[in-house]
């Protein structure tokens, strides 16, 4: 059977939204060339299928040979590519300061070196106010090169700001990133086992925690760095199983967004998983009430442009906001009510294929069952159950165990 998700090319067709097929097109055809007119015939045939399947791909166009599909398929993925690159989103902090330093690359290449200065000035400003320390170590770096090869400011006082700034920057950068290993490696750990299981399992990641927290840590002052933090001590407090450190830490995270509100829409998606884990927090700590006052403020968030108009934050949403409604009707006993979510889970979780991890949608498997476990309906539960022991993945065990006792149940 065709596999979906091993094929890069057609998960990247599969990704396009209308308005990005249409760009595409209109792209390659300023090249008329029959090269380009081909990949044109190949991005629709691929476009047409609903599984990755080689065979019935060549049968779609005769004109495509099979010794030509592998050089055609790596042509094509570049010049999507390409396309997308020249769609202009004014909202994304990421390609604005890219922009920027082009411009500055471009005025320095042209002798230009005073003008090439202040679009770094402007772009360190535009850096610092988002919190983008790697595009403000960018700058800085090709500052201090303009400064070395030309005599253009007051050498001696711009040597030691701009020495000063770079070390200042490489500091916190450093501290990031050991936060996010250290947040990312807790997050590792929990997928694979789940909740630790012994006071073996909590002693080894309390000595883990504590030979991998840098201790600058307690002058943690950034967007990034206490984000990181924040994050670490959730994981480690939800593996352990202490409900009440893990709402507090998740609390954190949430309340850094409002600290800094223009971080929503350059980190939307940590945002969804802060909400996420603060919902999480309160189901597991049977705060019915809490839960659903934080559902109903994430379903509002859900309605923002950045939500709607990007698909992996509006797929995000769609499987937080679904798990916490299911929750809250296991909290609330109603079981039966929640069933009419079923069919819409099943939907999206074929729509979303793509771009779901097997995580999420055992996660969901498990749900189901518990709900038709709750409602009565012992044979459908087990239908699920059976979703779970027989997929054959290295995640989760803790739920594989779980799915098993509830099917012996």
């Amino acid at each position: 059977m065709p596999n979906r998700s091993t094929d890069a090319l057609f998960q990247l067709v599969k990704s396009l939204e209308k308005s990005e097929k249409r760009n595409f097109k209109l792209y390659v055809k300023r090249n008329s060339s029959s090269d380009e007119l081909k990949i044109v015939k190949l991005f629709d045939a691929l476009d047409k299928l609903n599984e990755y399947d080689e065979e019935q791909l060549l049968k779609k166009d005769k004109s495509i040979r099979k010794q030509q599909l592998s050089n055609m398929k790596a042509h094509l993925y570049k010049q999507i590519l390409s396309s997308l690159r020249l769609i202009k989103d004014e909202n994304n902090i990421d390609i604005q300061l890219h922009e920027q330093m082009d411009y500055a690359r471009i005025l320095f290449n042209k002798g230009l070196y005073l003008q090439s200065l202040k679009v770094l000035d402007k772009m360190k400003d535009m850096a610092r106010i988002n919190n983008q320390l790697t595009y403000l170590q960018q700058a800085l770096f090709f500052e201090k090169k303009i400064e070395g090869l030309f005599i253009t400011r007051s050498m001696q006082q711009k040597a030691v700001d701009l020495s000063k700034e770079s070390d200042d920057t490489n500091s916190q950068l450093s501290l990031v990133n050991r936060l996010s290993n250290l947040a990312l490696q807790l997050y590792g750990w929990y997928i694979t086992h789940g909740h630790a299981r012994s006071t073996k399992e909590v002693e080894e990641l309390k000595k883990f925690l504590e030979d991998n927290l840098p201790e600058e840590t307690k002058n943690a002052q950034g967007f990034y760095e206490r984000l990181y933090l924040y994050q670490a001590y959730c994981w480690y407090a939800f593996i352990r199983q202490d409900f009440l450190q893990y709402y507090r830490y998740t609390q954190k995270w949430v309340d850094l967004f409002a600290e800094y509100p223009n971080m929503y829409d350059i980190e939307t998606a940590h945002y969804i998983k802060a909400m996420h884990n603060l919902m999480g927090a309160h189901f597991d700590l049977r705060n019915a009430k809490k839960l659903r006052e934080a559902t109903e403020e994430f379903e509002r968030f859900s309605h923002r442009k950045v939500v709607k108009e990007n698909e992996i934050n509006h797929i995000l949403v769609f499987v937080y906001l679904t798990t916490s409604k299911i929750n809250s009707h296991f909290l609330e006993g109603t079981f039966s009510e929640a069933l009419k979510y079923v069919p819409y889970i099943e939907e999206k979780l074929k729509e979303y294929e793509l771009f779901l991890d097997r995580h999420r949608v055992l996660v969901f498997y498990y749900k189901i069952a518990c709900l038709y476990f709750g409602a009565g309906k012992n044979e459908k539960a087990i239908q699920y159950l059976n979703k779970i022991i027989n997929w054959k993945v290295d995640l989760r065990t803790d739920l594989q165990c779980y799915a098993r006792l509830l099917h012996i149940c």
